[in-house]
């Protein structure tokens, strides 16, 4: 996954003090700048991701296309003293990077995801700082947003269906939440924001896991529903789920 790839173009740059690079699809861009990472450059043209996440998401309209940018952040206790930093442990263990170069493979196992257009990092002594900018899928909302809205009517069944899917490609997602799960009008379902996943053999551990980190996720987001109704809900979901499963494909 980290070979040689034609399709991918590598730029450096030095910024700040600090040594980076930009890893891009040379079939969406031709040449990655380093200025696109940051959402002043953009101006108007940025606008911040409300929902879900930590911040630090801005939904940009590009030359390239209709895109988000994401800035990689800390959460916790860290965060208070270490927003955005993280330990340099080379170019190809960065958080952009390794997104990037996932997503594409999980693409070419035919899990739903967005195209990753450009990563980069910028490296400042033992540390570094990422950002990546993926394609932005239109007119569709998170998973969280569709159950507060639809409740019984929310796409539960193809939720399942498309955890199932990725699942069988060996897609363990690391933080499998009902806002990094996107579905347009008609049900047609992606997963998104893959920092951290990974790809690896299907095996039930992992996989309910990630069953068990989304359904925690959905009682968290209930708002006014009761716990019975996001249990049947769920059930829905993992009924699906296992019929998928269970079919092999």
């Amino acid at each position: 996954m980290t070979g040689y790839d034609a399709t991918e173009g590598l730029t450096p740059f030095r910024e700040d003090g600090g040594i980076g690079a930009i890893l891009f699809d040379l079939e969406v861009v031709r040449q990655a700048q380093a200025e696109w990472f940051s959402p002043a450059f953009w101006g108007d043209s940025a606008r911040p991701v409300e929902s879900g996440g930590r911040g630090g998401a801005w939904f940009v309209d590009a030359p390239f296309g209709q895109s988000v940018l994401r800035c990689y952040l800390r959460g916790g206790l860290v965060a208070h003293v270490n927003r955005d930093r993280y330990l340099w442990r080379g170019a190809a263990r960065t958080r952009s990077f390794a997104e990037f170069r996932l997503t594409r493979a999980a693409a070419e196992k035919g899990v739903p995801v967005p195209r990753p257009i450009a990563a980069c990092y910028l490296r400042q002594g033992m540390h570094y700082r990422a950002a990546i900018l993926v394609e932005r899928l239109p007119d569709v909302r998170t998973l969280a947003d569709r159950a507060a809205v639809a409740g019984d009517c929310a796409p539960w069944e193809e939720a399942g269906r498309l955890i199932a899917r990725a699942h069988r490609a060996g897609l363990d997602h690391a933080d499998l939440n009902a806002h990094n799960l996107l579905f347009d009008r008609t049900g047609q379902g992606w997963l998104i924001d893959l920092d951290r996943s990974r790809m690896q053999i299907p095996a039930t551990r992992w996989r309910e896991g990630n069953l068990a980190r989304l359904k925690r996720s959905l009682m968290k987001l209930r708002g006014q529903r009761s716990t019975d109704a996001v249990e049947r809900d769920f059930a829905r979901l993992r009924e699906a789920y296992d019929r998928i499963w269970a079919r092999g494909y």
